[in-house]
């Protein structure tokens, strides 16, 4: 049996993205997403809230699409891989987990046209397709 892995979250954006283009003409954007948990303490009853940081990786024409949509404050809902990479950095191992977002992934943009008057992107699109249409399945499933 071969695994799978697949990550979604929804959140907003820390800071703007940022992105490289490589001499062989691929482009990466990284950006961070946060998500954030609300809760009732049970004991004060008072609100508490957990926020995590996401580290997500675009690749090639999904990266060009972020890089131009998407600022600080962007709210997304991001779908792709978990992949932990590491390096090495002053004689120590360093490792990161990024949710990695290239042709199996999408990055919507959740917010509308006011949310960037300087960038109409168009509300709730995928900048990549995910799945094909209903209809363009085939009809001659057994179930």
């Amino acid at each position: 049996m071969r695994g799978f892995s697949k990550t979604i979250i929804a959140g907003h954006l820390g800071g703007d993205p940022e992105s490289r283009t490589f001499d062989d003409g691929n482009s990466v954007c990284n950006f961070s997403v946060a998500t954030s948990e609300v809760w009732n303490d049970k004991k004060s009853g008072e609100k508490q809230e957990r926020t995590e940081w996401h580290r997500v990786v675009a690749t090639g024409k999904i990266a060009e699409i972020c890089q131009q949509y998407l600022h600080k404050g962007s709210a997304v809902l991001v779908e792709g891989q978990n992949k932990t990479r590491s390096w090495e950095k002053d004689g120590a191992k360093v490792y990161t987990t990024e949710i990695v977002v290239g042709f199996n992934g999408t990055v919507q943009f959740l917010g509308g046209r006011d949310d960037n008057a300087d960038s109409p992107a168009p509300a709730s699109k995928p900048a990549q397709a995910a799945a094909p249409a209903v209809d363009d399945l085939d009809d001659d499933i057994p179930f």
